[in-house]
């Protein structure tokens, strides 16, 4: 199964313990030149903001970066997070990438609706009386599929912050219709108010894949079948929904000039060790970097994995991280394998992103060099 199933990479930038974004911006490179040279398929950086642990959050220009430090690796976004970006901005940014990495730029779309946040978070600190109680946790074909952590006392008034410095006020525009708007400037179709053919260089034409991001089966799941686009589901961030997403993107799909079947890439948050003690220490931080994201203190530098095993817990701050550890692909190569080959049978992937955090970035790099060399061979 492993060699026909390609893995890619999302990136996060992390900054490292005591660094800076500069240092991490630094790590990204670093990383992205050894995955490429590991054979990994793509090379994904994420957009977030506001994050003190994160330095990755202008998606075109660190995509750029990468794709020059590289040679052959595709490059992209994971995801560009819409609206609070504009639709002719977005493709103008990566039609500019892609004019000098052609045939090389994944533009991954994603959708920040501020209200389904907050009503999401909200539900997930504090239920309602009458909220039916979550579903319990289950294997599907051997795959984990847990109930939603719920984490009580959170505190997301950042989100409000960054949605007024975004730009981003009132009613989340239409999904659908601001990626076909991207995708008529990309193929040279737009028009204004009176039909005037709009051209939006060097967007037109820009030699580049357009690909949806989503975690539910709703709204992106839904577009990017009806669009007949590639789709990457998170099963790394919101593990509970990932087989309905992925059914609603199949249910929905319509052959497309990109697309005759339905294409699925599905994310995984892994870490790789020679042993799977070693593993489990390198991956002891990650609760902590859960629980800060998930309570609104946002994604903080790793502690150390010392730090981490000193840290004392209540059983509701273990109980809302739960399902995110338990998801986690922890181990020595040969384990880690056998977990993805699971994930890739109960999702029928057809391709897997991964994406590792440790404290130390040459952990970071080994994980993906020891992931790449089992999987291939």
């Amino acid at each position: 199964m492993s060699p026909s199933v390609p893995l890619s990479v999302l990136d996060l930038a992390p900054v490292p313990p005591g660094g800076t974004a500069a240092d991490a911006l630094r790590n990204t490179l670093e990383l992205a030149r050894a995955v490429e040279a590991a054979g990994y398929r793509r090379y994904w950086v994420a957009e977030h903001h506001l994050n003190p642990g994160v330095a990755s959050s202008s998606t075109p220009v660190l995509a750029g970066l990468v794709a020059s430090a590289t040679r052959t690796i595709r490059v992209g976004s994971g995801a560009v997070q819409m609206p609070m970006t504009p639709p002719l901005q977005i493709a103008e940014q990566f039609g500019t990438v892609a004019a000098v990495h052609p045939g090389r730029v994944d533009l991954g779309l994603g959708r920040f609706d501020i209200h389904r946040i907050l009503a999401m978070v909200r539900a997930r600190a504090a239920p309602a009386a009458d909220a039916p109680p979550p579903p319990p946790s289950r294997y599907v074909d051997g795959l984990l599929i847990p109930s939603p952590g719920r984490v009580p006392g959170a505190d997301f008034s950042w989100i409000l912050t960054l949605a007024e410095r975004m730009g981003v006020e009132g009613e989340a525009p239409d999904h659908g219709a601001q990626v076909r708007e991207i995708l008529a400037y990309l193929q040279g179709t737009a028009t204004g108010p009176d039909g005037t053919v709009i051209h939006a260089p060097p967007a037109e034409g820009a030699d580049l894949d357009v690909w949806l991001l989503g975690s539910s089966p709703g709204v992106s799941a839904r577009t990017a079948g009806a669009l007949g686009l590639p789709f990457a589901v998170n099963y790394h961030t919101i593990p509970t929904t990932v087989l309905d997403t992925v059914a609603a993107y199949r249910a929905a799909f319509v052959p497309s000039a990109a697309l005759d079947r339905p294409y699925v890439m599905v994310s995984a948050d892994v870490v790789v060790a020679l042993g799977d003690a070693e593993a489990r220490e390198l991956a002891a931080p990650y609760a902590q970097w859960v629980l800060d994201i998930r309570t609104g203190r946002g994604a903080r530098p790793y502690v150390t994995p010392e730090q981490a095993r000193a840290r004392e817990w209540t059983d509701a701050e273990r109980i809302g991280v739960a399902d995110r550890v338990d998801t986690q692909f922890v181990g020595s190569p040969e384990a880690v394998r056998d977990g993805l080959e699971v994930l890739v049978k109960a999702t029928g992937a057809d391709e897997l992103l991964v994406t590792t955090i440790t404290t130390d970035h040459a952990d970071r790099v080994r994980s993906h060099e020891l992931l790449a060399a089992v999987w291939s061979g």
